[in-house]
């Protein structure tokens, strides 16, 4: 039997070498995707936004960045992990021209599938530490 950590490290696989399209199949085309708007977004917004994410963000010598989940746990339905994407800034993202400079984005997500693809994932994102990696906003002071 596929769990749904085969399933995420399949997509995960997928993507690291470059498909994009053998990625978004996780996910069910009525996926509801939680935490990067302030609505849900639909497989075709969350396709748009991984489309602008590779040509801004791509590793070194790749279309597109690195991917490496971390900790998973898995319950029923329900498989969460921490993340990490890695590459370097070659294009205009959130309004930030490209700078050159490598970064690492972390988050956790939760995802509940139905069978073998997602249907609802939440997902959180240092998008603030993104930024400052990128030189586009002052670290925060030490306190």
């Amino acid at each position: 039997m596929t769990t749904s950590a085969d399933l995420v490290e399949r997509a995960q696989q997928r993507w690291n070498a470059g498909d994009l399209s053998g990625y978004l199949e996780l996910y069910a085309e009525d996926l509801q995707f939680h935490g990067l708007q302030p609505d849900p977004m639909d497989k075709a917004s969350v396709a748009a936004f991984y489309e602008q994410f590779w040509s801004a963000l791509g590793a070194p010598g790749r279309p597109n960045p690195q991917l490496d989940f971390h900790q998973h746990l898995a319950d029923g339905d329900l498989f969460s992990c921490r993340f990490v994407a890695a590459g370097e800034h070659r294009g205009d993202f959130m309004g930030v021209p490209a700078t050159g400079r490598p970064y690492a984005l972390e988050g956790i997500t939760i995802m509940r599938f139905r069978g073998d693809q997602v249907v609802e994932r939440w997902t959180t994102v240092d998008f603030l530490g993104l930024m400052v990696q990128l030189g586009a906003v002052p670290a925060p002071a030490p306190a």
